[in-house]
């Protein structure tokens, strides 16, 4: 993200990225819910559109619209349990998945051009290509800037993708500026770190922070089926 302009303070980020094993919904205290006025007043992400990344049925009455970094290690747990959430109510359309880039390159130097190469891999794949690519560097990273960038052509040997095609791309930077507005969605979004994550129910949203396990989820999933809403949804305390 080399021609990105915007700089956030390094502290902000090293917290966002501390509490990744934390769960709450920003800014509420235990005993506060989510009023229709505190849904409204949030800084709200762009609507889901034919550009994104979707696992799952993009009409699903419950969307996870997340921002991440492929070096983040939470982000990396995170990608786990939302493909158990997935497994267990993608099949019958309720949930689906929304996978936009927030690389932060103040802590991960090698995150942004990852995520340039998995809209390659999309490029190159299409929406499967994206999934595929996507999954595989998150199992072969160490995380925290550890994956030699050299085997980013061969992830996409290994996820059955045109290694020249996606080579030419990668190289060409060709989807530089798309990764560069995610990232600034982001910030504009209220994102502190990552992964940063929005609940989508109809015109609702609700921001929630932090590498939530799969049973958090959900429980998020229940209580919004349950009660049509985010009115049932429970505020998560920090996690010591």
């Amino acid at each position: 993200m080399g021609e990105n302009k915007l700089t956030i303070p390094i502290a902000v980020i090293v917290a966002g990225a501390l509490i990744g094993g934390a769960i709450y919904l920003t800014n509420r205290t235990p005993s506060d819910k989510p009023t229709d006025t505190d849904i409204k007043d949030e800084p709200q992400v762009p609507a889901v559109n034919a550009d994104d990344h979707i696992l799952g049925n993009p009409e699903a009455p419950i969307v996870f619209v997340e921002y991440s970094d492929f070096e983040c290690p939470f982000c990396k747990d995170f990608h786990n349990s939302m493909h158990q959430i997935i497994d267990k109510y993608g099949a019958d359309g309720t949930v689906a998945w929304v996978y936009r880039h927030f690389p932060i390159a103040q802590l991960h130097s090698k995150a942004t051009i990852e995520a340039e190469a998995t809209e390659c891999a999309a490029d190159v794949g299409g929406n499967d290509g994206f999934w595929a690519y996507a999954d595989r560097l998150f199992e072969v990273t160490p995380s925290n800037n550890g994956l030699n960038l050299d085997r980013l052509p061969e992830i996409a040997e290994e996820v059955g993708l045109d290694r020249n095609e996606f080579e030419k791309c990668l190289d060409d930077r060709k989807f530089r500026k798309e990764v560069s507005k995610s990232y600034q969605e982001a910030v504009d979004s209220g994102a502190r770190g990552t992964p940063h994550t929005v609940i989508i129910v109809g015109d609702e949203q609700v921001p929630i922070e932090g590498a939530q396990p799969f049973s958090s989820l959900d429980g998020f999933v229940q209580s919004i089926l349950n009660d049509g809403g985010f009115i049932g949804v429970p505020t998560i305390e920090e996690e010591g």
